[in-house]
């Protein structure tokens, strides 16, 4: 009113108010400039508005206008100013002690890159070393390579379209496989493509279009023809295994029927998409292993998810575990929505061990109706015997898991060595951001794992762990959220935020769900996801990307689900409902954002870190990615949501896409300075891989598809990079 009025005292009001709303601000977030932004970047346009506008125009006759003129100037300069000092102390927190480097890296020969995570073991670490710290910023595309196998080409597809395709590098090809499971064979040097297998997909199937990688053995079992000495191995959306001629990419004729296996055979019933494979077998003593992915919340008993592991050679089902029951092959059939695997499994040829990671048992969020046999693997890590398939030993992360709270990540193998000598450890990386590390040969943590007391909730017929485990491993699990903590484009949209959090229960990372409502955080997105850790074994130093998306779960009683599904027709109302048939409850999942499409949770929402095992701890941590390609008029918030992982290199260099913005990038392992990036078609929700051509040359090769959930639009490029002649 005073302002109206044209009163100095409307200006001495508002720039009163405005200093009042600083210091709050500072003393809710401190100098963290993307929290104070939202804070007091809108205020202060007024107050600069305020104080100068207003000032300037007043009659040049009235009483002491000098200092009222000054307003703007004074007021501009010190919100300027606060808002540098956050900006400068909200940099990323790289290393002040670099890791040392190893001195010999001298240039590698051919080498080859057979599966997921380069080898069975999974570490995700390339020996080639042309490419170093001192030169990664001369890289350059080699070639482009277009699968055509895009929202753009199958416009009709149903499903969400994702490019998560790991290359796999054997002889002078590399092989590729694409979200309709086609198969794609490059010459590595050039990119011409050699060959493409097209399984005919049957696309009534899986929701999730996509595919992280085939894998190649070398099966010494040539036909008639002299064909298929050697195979790529891969499996499909519509669960068949398939064994591929690496030099013509024809079926084996021997392996199954004419190359094919259903993975359904023996099962039991199986609806169309309640049971599809987007991870490639692990390869481990001239067998494919793999799990698979049964649908999550939609029902009870829904397919089985055993693990089960193929003859290389003929395809014959060698052996079987199922979870449900654990002990040797199933004993009259498999148990009906067992704790499913869909991730990359890991294998130990000399040990003789395959690791999965598993889920928990369907439906997801209520697990009052689940036996003790269902629960008794899930949301752990589990070592087979190869040759048996008998359960060697079993470690959970999450005891009756009501959070999705299932091992995302391929289990990693690697030397580690410890105060007492070197040990064969295994890397178990969690949606909850804990990292447990394990002695593969028996199980038992290498650091010590407390169990602490959870809140329970109030749901009938529910039960509810009284402890969960923590691991003191130097993991990257975040700081439990406050209302503090709430995040807006705008004020307006933060004080959404902050109201919503108000209104629904959260007591921390195994918040009960509810039927007021909850927070689920870390969520079932998770903190680590399927693109793992990276591991150089000879520095001692693992390498891994993370992200924060919190989740709002609410569960719904039977009665309520039916009314909403009648009004779904002509409403939105069964957005992100999920049908839990066969509980009491249906539950809505939705990501925690505001009216503007922005996460709730502060930025960064992405994060790049380096993890010391020698001491063990955190050598240097920095958002990854922005926000450029994601955000309204591209601003470039720092540490975006991420899918896909990092792969290490003996040089010193960890490369990684899996960013929303349209980047591949390259960080020193040293000291997490970013060294060099290149600009791509969409986003790499993938992980890249490395390795030295027989031309000997080392490339850097990435899919680079996006991802249609997640908003990365979809394309359907291959690229790789190298360094100029």
């Amino acid at each position: 009113v005073q302002l109206i009025r044209k009163r100095a005292s409307g200006n001495w009001i508002y720039l009163a108010v405005f200093a009042a709303t600083v210091v709050w601000a500072l003393a809710e977030v401190g100098l963290q400039f993307w929290q104070l932004l939202p804070r007091i970047a809108g205020p202060l346009f007024f107050a600069v508005l305020c104080a100068g506008l207003l000032a300037w125009g007043r009659n040049k006759n009235e009483d002491a206008p000098q200092g009222r003129r000054w307003q703007a100037t004074v007021t501009c300069l010190a919100g300027a100013g606060l808002l540098a000092a956050a900006w400068f102390a909200s940099g990323p927190k790289l290393s002040d002690k670099p890791l040392a480097m190893v001195q010999d890296a001298a240039p590698s020969g051919v080498d080859q890159w057979t599966g997921f995570g380069r080898t069975s073991k999974g570490n995700r670490f390339s020996p080639a070393s042309q490419i170093t710290p001192e030169n990664v910023n001369q890289l350059k595309p080699l070639w482009t390579y277009r699968t055509g196998d895009s929202r753009e080409s199958h416009p009709k597809s149903p499903g969400g379209y994702t490019f998560q395709a790991t290359p796999t590098m054997v002889g002078d090809k590399v092989f590729i496989c694409t979200p309709h499971n086609r198969v794609v064979a490059l010459d590595a040097d050039s990119g011409m493509e050699r060959w493409t297998f097209d399984p005919k997909l049957d696309l009534s199937g899986p929701k999730l279009k996509a595919c992280r990688g085939v894998s190649y053995v070398e099966a010494d079992n040539a036909d008639a023809k002299g064909e298929c000495a050697a195979r790529i191995i891969t499996a499909t959306g519509d669960a068949r295994l398939i064994a591929l001629d690496p030099e013509t990419g024809k079926p084996c004729a021997g392996f199954g029927k004419n190359g094919f296996v259903s993975l359904t055979e023996g099962m039991g019933p199986v609806k169309k998409g309640f049971y599809y494979v987007t991870s490639p077998p692990v390869i481990v003593n001239g067998l494919a292993v793999l799990g698979g992915f049964g649908r999550d919340s939609a029902a009870t008993g829904g397919a089985s998810c055993g693990i089960r592991a193929f003859d290389v050679k003929t395809g014959a089902l060698r052996w079987a575990w199922d979870s449900g029951q654990g002990e040797g092959p199933p004993v009259e059939g498999y148990t009906r929505g067992s704790p499913n695997s869909w991730s990359v499994l890991s294998a130990d040829p000399e040990l003789g061990l395959v690791f999965v990671p598993l889920g928990n048992a369907t439906p997801d969020y209520f697990g009052g109706v689940r036996s003790e046999q269902l629960e008794r693997y899930a949301s752990s890590v589990v070592a087979i015997d190869a040759a048996s398939g008998k359960l060697h030993w079993a470690f959970r992360t999450t005891r009756h898991d009501l959070w999705d709270y299932d091992i995302p990540a391929q289990p990693t193998l690697f030397t580690y060595r410890s105060k007492q000598g070197p040990v064969p450890a295994v890397a178990v990386a969690t949606k909850r951001g804990e990292i447990y590390l394990l002695d593969r040969r028996t199980g038992n943590p290498l650091h010590p794992v407390e169990q602490r007391d959870v809140p329970r909730g109030n749901i009938p017929g529910e039960r509810y762990a009284p402890t969960q485990p923590y691991s003191a491993f130097p993991g990257v699990r975040p700081e439990p959220l406050r209302e503090a903590g709430m995040w807006g484009a705008t004020p307006l949209d933060q004080l959404w935020c902050r109201i919503e959090f108000r209104s629904r229960d959260y007591v921390g990372d195994f918040t009960p769900p509810s039927v007021r409502g909850s927070i689920s955080y870390p969520g079932q997105f998770g903190i680590i996801n399927w693109g793992g850790v990276a591991i150089d074994e000879e520095r001692q130093v693992m390498v891994l990307n993370s992200a924060v998306l919190p989740n709002l779960i609410q569960l719904v009683p039977r009665k309520q689900v039916a009314e909403l599904m009648k009004s779904a027709g002509t409403q939105d109302h069964a957005k992100g409902l999920n049908m839990q048939e066969g509980t009491p409850y249906g539950v809505y999942v939705l990501p925690f954002l505001s009216p503007l499409g922005v996460p709730c949770s502060a930025p960064p929402w992405g994060k790049l870190t380096a993890i010391d095992l020698t001491k063990p701890e955190i050598a240097w941590q920095r958002p990854l990615g922005t926000s450029e390609d994601a955000a309204p008029l591209g601003i470039p918030v720092p540490g975006i949501f991420n899918t896909g992982g990092a792969t290490v290199t003996r040089s010193g260099l960890a490369f990684i896409g899996a960013t929303m913005d349209h980047y591949l990038r390259a960080f020193s392992v040293a000291s997490g300075k970013e060294l060099w990036r290149a600009r791509l078609p969409t986003a790499a929700n993938a992980n890249p891989a490395t390795f030295v051509t027989p031309k000997g040359r080392q490339i850097v090769v990435v899919a680079a598809g996006g991802h249609e959930i997640l908003g990365a639009p979809s394309k359907d490029y291959v690229m790789a990079f190298a360094l100029p002649r």
